[in-house]
């Protein structure tokens, strides 16, 4: 015969927050253990990567953290990954180059 076990909190649907595994005590009872939701780990606002030297923590945990371990220390460091920011610095040179080749332009084309 198996031995019934409860929720032991006041929630008493299988929803996602009230995930349990079975675990058998030292007594040799079996007891629900509540288990917490997985991690997703912080992404890139732009192409959505999963970021690298990141702690995939839940936001209360990574609420604990220090400054130093929620980002890394780059521009845009803990909220856009490496290539996003690469592709912005470039636009923004790009932009820029092309503002200054159109003024040139029109320069030469006043003489």
């Amino acid at each position: 015969m198996v031995q019934r076990v409860t929720y032991r909190r006041r929630l008493s649907y299988n929803t996602r927050s009230n995930r349990v595994r079975i675990s058998k005590t030292p007594g040799g009872n079996l007891r629900l253990l509540h288990v917490k939701k997985p991690a997703k780990g912080a992404r890139c606002g732009d192409c959505g990567l999963a970021l690298p030297g990141l702690p995939a923590l839940r936001p209360r945990e990574f609420s604990r953290l220090n400054k130093s371990q929620k980002s890394v220390s780059r521009a845009y460091g803990g909220s856009r990954c490496s290539t996003c920011v690469r592709a912005r610095i470039v636009r923004a040179f790009l932009v820029e180059e092309q503002k200054i080749v159109k003024k040139v332009l029109k320069a030469q084309a006043k003489k």
